[in-house]
Parts: C-alpha cells; structure tokens; sequence
C-alpha cells in the first residue's frame, strides 16, 4: 500500500471575503495532507469599521484579521457568528463588529496586537494561524496612468483607472517576522483570491514579504479571481492579473495559475455589469506561452452571487501539492 506523503505547509497572502473563502475550504484538510495552514493578512485598510478605529485607538486595522479568524475556526456557529455580528445602531456603535471590538479591546488590555489575535485564535479554536503582515502603521498610496496620485486604500481601490505603481508609506516597514518565515518554510504560497492591489499587492510591496515569497521553497500560486473589480482592476484580464504581480515580485515569481472553467450563469451577469464588473477573461494558452501551469476546474459556486466555491477551490489548490499516493485525501472534518 503506497504512503502518505508527509503534511504540507501552506501560506495564503491577502485579505477581504476572497481570501475568507479559501480558508473556509482549506481548514477541513488541516490534519490530513494540510499539517501546517498559515494566513498572512494585510493591514492597510483605512475604510469602515477598521479605519474608524485605526484613527481613534491606533492599532492595526482588525476587519479582515478577524475575518480570517472567522473562517478558520473550528466550530463557526455561535462564537464564530458573535465575531461577525454587526451593530447597526447605537452612537458610536453603529458599523462596527463585535470581533473588531473585541480585538481593540484586548490589544489595549495587551499593550500588544498580536497577542490579541492568539488570544481570539483560542477562544474560536482557530485551526491554522493568522499572522499579519507587518505590525507598522502603515498607508496605501498609487499613482493612475493620468498621473492622478490615490492615497488610502479605500481611495486605491476606487480608483477607476489603470494603475501604474502602487507604494507604501512608510516605504519599506519591517515585516512580521512570523510570517516571512511561515512563507520560506511553505510547501506553496498563495497569493489571493481577492482585490488584487489592495489585498495581494499591497503585503508584497513588503520587502521581507515579497523577497520570501522569492526564496519560499514551495510554488506559489495565484487563483484569479472570477470578476474584475470595479475601480481596482477594470477591464484586466487573466495575463493582466499576472503582469501586475510579476511587476512587484518579478517575471516568472508565479508558477501556477488557478482558473476557473465553469460558464458563468448569463442571468447574473447584468447585475454586475451595471456596478462595473465583468468575467475575467482567461487565456489558457496564453497563460502557459508565460511559462506557468495552468490548473482549471469548475470553482463556481451555487447562489445569486458569483464567487468562488469554498471547497472546489481548495480541491484545485490541493491537486497542486506533490503527493506520493493517488488516493482521494480524507476531509477531517464536514462543513
């Protein structure tokens, strides 16, 4: 009977509801061919809930940390379900979530936010670990090819143009040190789904993040996203996608594309065509004429909303693990 092949380590880089998918989808395997699964998030959010209280406490903005501890918990029932619970009335309430408050409030209790992201970690029985990006202060800033400059994330991502350099102030803050070696140390590093400036680009303008994921010994891998995103990526398609990483990481840095093949259901195209938004068009040949392997798959998920299916997605990325067995992996646990 043929072995297992040793657990991997997995690093996915990002933030936002993307990112929260894939880690809904990976965590089941945590214990079986996942051993080690590690989230590094960004911090660069100045808008909502997170932005109001960057400006007023001064700590790291929590919504897309918290949104990562959410899905990455054991049991996402009543816990898990306070954590995402949001106030939408009372002064001074209203916008914000219980799990941004409550990671406020233990950081100010700590002195130290990333000891409230272990403590939130236990209280939800986390199975994987999330680790921010860098534990600075730091602002998104672009510049358009009108040569209009964007300063915040917020004003990033509504940009509504291309953009031709996206930088960080400060410039190049330290990275956590964590989670440069989480992805040295990873069987595969990767980098989204989500907005691809402001939640992928944004932790590799890092210089500690980007150079680690260069010497990481795994491949790293990107899963385009199914829609543009109005006023980040408008009218970008698939080779598009992976110029913009490379600008930042370098020709040849992304070694496997995840695409999607399933038919996009014409009914919930309009909607979405009217806020902006349309299919990421992906040319396969062209894609592997860059010299990356192209993994497609149907990823699309059921409902009125296009989005990535949590478990297809991660049943894609876990195809790409070498393994020395060509049985089925066993899911740990059934969401």
């Amino acid at each position: 009977m043929a072995s297992r092949a040793p657990a991997s380590a997995l690093v996915t880089i990002g933030g936002g509801s993307g990112l929260s998918v894939l880690l809904r989808g990976l965590k089941r395997w945590v214990g079986g061919p996942i051993g080690d699964l590690t989230a590094v998030v960004t911090v660069s959010d100045d808008g909502g809930s997170s932005g109001r209280l960057r400006r007023e406490f001064g700590i790291l903005p929590p919504g897309d940390i918290r949104s990562c501890i959410v899905a990455l918990a054991d049991d996402e029932d009543l816990l898990a379900r306070l954590f995402e619970y949001r106030f939408d009335e009372g002064e001074g309430l209203s916008g914000h979530s219980f799990g941004n408050l409550f990671l406020t409030a233990l950081a100010g209790i700590t002195g130290d936010f990333y000891q409230a992201i272990l403590t939130a970690e236990a209280v939800l029985s986390v199975r994987g670990r999330i680790l921010p990006a860098t534990l600075s202060d730091l602002r998104l800033h672009a510049r358009g090819l009108s040569g209009r400059t964007y300063e915040g994330e917020s004003a990033v991502g509504g940009s509504g143009e291309p953009l031709q350099e996206i930088l960080l102030e400060p410039e190049a803050p330290p990275a956590f040190g964590p989670a440069v070696e989480a992805i040295r140390q990873a069987d595969l590093v990767i980098l989204g789904p989500g907005s691809l400036y402001t939640s992928v680009i944004a932790n590799l303008l890092i210089p500690d993040i980007g150079a680690a994921v260069m010497q990481s010994r795994g491949r790293v891998v990107l899963p385009l996203n199914l829609m543009t995103q109005p006023g980040e990526t408008d009218g970008m398609d698939a080779v598009d996608h992976l110029d913009a990483v490379e600008r930042y990481l370098g020709a040849g840095s992304v070694d496997v594309v995840v695409v999607n093949t399933a038919e996009l259901p014409a009914k919930r195209l309009p909607a979405y065509r009217e806020e902006g938004s349309q299919p990421v068009v992906v040319d396969q040949a062209a894609m592997r004429q860059r010299g990356v392997e192209v993994v497609g798959d149907d990823l699309l998920a059921e409902g009125m909303l296009i989005r990535h299916d949590r478990f297809k997605l991660a049943r894609a990325i876990l195809s790409i693990l070498q393994t020395e067995t060509e049985e089925e992996p066993a899911a740990v646990t059934t969401d």
